[in-house]
């Protein structure tokens, strides 16, 4: 394994993870610091709810790209054989130093994100499938209740439970890492689930019933 290059890996990961699409994209069309209104959070789910789906699908699309693209560069700088746990091992440090990057982006005064967009591009890259599987989950959990906190937790735990029931990996530090992500989504959406128990989270999707 190249140190050098070991290393430039991790530095380019942490920049990626740093670039803060929904405080750019707000300020640059819109003129507005997401962090200042709505839930503060640079996400895209603030983003949406402050400056809507125009702007929050791009958002959404950048963050994505950003953990998926932290997560190829030990492919792409050959850091290990493909297919093996060390490459995977490695794979996962740098996706788990773009999400650090997200959550604390040097290029925006350290205020990010909770990172769960940029999470699941790192789980594409690495778990392509098993990433979609979860996907599917968040859908269809958006579509029945319209929140996308409630989407995202739920897409969070389905992770590793479809991991150890359905897929495998070499990397048995994926293994514990799929847990804690879903663990700290618990953890860090707590003021969600609190606005949720007492009926006050907002509802990205509202589907209206038709009138009788």
């Amino acid at each position: 394994m190249n140190i050098l290059n070991t290393a430039l890996a991790v530095v380019l990961a942490y920049f990626l993870g740093s670039i803060p699409s929904a405080v750019w994209v707000g300020k640059r069309f819109h003129n507005i610091d997401v962090r200042e209104h709505g839930s503060g959070n640079a996400g895209t789910a603030n983003t949406i709810r402050v400056l809507g789906w125009v702007t929050g699908i791009p958002v959404l699309l950048i963050d994505i790209a950003k953990g998926w693209l932290a997560a190829i560069l030990p492919v792409f700088f050959h850091l290990a054989e493909p297919g093996s746990a060390l490459l995977t091992d490695l794979q996962l440090m740098t996706g788990i130093i773009a999400i650090i990057g997200h959550i604390f982006p040097v290029f925006a005064g350290f205020r990010g994100g909770k990172g769960v967009a940029t999470v699941f591009g790192v789980f594409l890259a690495l778990q392509t499938l098993l990433t979609l599987c979860s996907m599917g989950v968040f859908l269809v959990v958006l579509f029945i209740t319209g929140i996308v906190s409630v989407s995202s937790m739920s897409a969070g735990i389905s992770f590793p439970v479809l991991l150890f029931l359905f897929f495998d990996t070499p990397s048995s530090l994926f293994k514990i890492f799929a847990i804690i992500v879903g663990v700290a989504l618990l953890v860090t959406h707590r003021e969600n689930i609190g606005r949720i128990l007492r009926g006050e989270e907002t509802k990205l999707l509202k589907f209206s019933k038709k009138k009788e």
